[in-house]
């Protein structure tokens, strides 16, 4: 059945209302470009839809410590910022300009892998939503959102809101490796956020993405590396730790097999672009 009744509402107050009103049966997108597909080719067949594109969630602010995303905010204005050069560098990462005009924040915290390149940026920022419905708003940590393969902790009739984003007090490095150089899915990407206390590392936040059914920390090689200094043996040592906490799997893009062998290759990579 085609698409009966299309929502767009003009304030968040609005959207949260309507999905109250509409239930789990109300489609709800942002840019669209994973929706649409989904749409055009008949696998998803929606009777009503809601866009939150006019919702007031297109901005990002910064404060003396943390930049304040909203859910629509477009990955061409992240690469407008300077504030966090990792995320300019994660949203130059996804698609092409054509799709990066149109794809959210937000939205790309729904990718299925190997989408969500920029969630991964955001894990290891140690990111939080902001999630509201009816019944309120409450914050929790972007690394407790994802629970499975296109499975989240939102609660009925919730929407995200805002991403904050801590501002990194450390060094920051991405890495995502594809097919090609440019406007590829992903084999594995990787996200790095150390600080250090001199040559030792105080505390690590290392993501992945690609390589798992949702993007994730890997918490023995974050754990690894703290009170350690970033050495070559360290580094095989924490890129060893990260591939064993992988799921790799298999798709058009790449093996199971493949994506296994090149997990800790990129880990490596990654972390090297952080030596002093």
């Amino acid at each position: 059945m085609s698409t009966q009744s299309y929502y767009l509402p003009k304030s968040v107050d609005e959207a949260i209302t309507l999905m109250a009103e509409g239930g789990p049966d109300l489609f709800v997108m942002a840019g669209g470009t994973l929706a649409m597909p989904l749409i055009n080719e008949g696998i998803s067949k929606p009777e009503r839809v809601m866009s939150l594109k006019r919702a007031g969630l297109n901005y990002y602010k910064q404060t003396s410590e943390v930049i304040t995303i909203g859910a629509t905010t477009t990955l061409t204005q992240m690469i407008a910022q300077d504030e966090i050069p990792m995320l300019k560098e994660a949203a130059k990462a996804v698609g092409g300009w054509a799709v990066r005009n149109m794809a959210t924040i937000g939205g790309n915290l729904f990718a299925p892998p190997p989408g969500g390149d920029f969630a991964v940026a955001l894990l290891a920022l140690d990111a939080e939503l902001v999630l509201r419905n009816v019944k309120g708003e409450r914050s929790i940590p972007l690394i407790d959102f994802f629970t499975g393969f296109m499975l989240n902790s939102l609660q009925p009739g919730e929407i995200i809101s805002e991403i904050h984003v801590p501002l990194p007090i450390g060094r920051t490095a991405y890495q995502k490796f594809g097919r090609r150089h440019e406007n590829t899915p992903s084999i594995v990407t990787v996200a790095a956020n150390l600080f250090f206390d001199g040559q030792r590392i105080k505390d690590a936040k290392i993501a992945l993405n690609a390589v798992g059914p949702f993007p994730f920390r890997a918490r023995r090689a974050e754990e690894y590396l703290v009170e350690n200094s970033l050495t070559k043996q360290s580094i095989e040592n924490a890129a060893d730790l990260a591939a064993e906490e992988a799921e790799p799997f298999t798709d058009a893009i790449a093996s199971e097999w493949y994506r296994s062998r090149m997990i800790p290759v990129i880990v490596k990579r990654t972390l090297e672009k952080l030596i002093i």
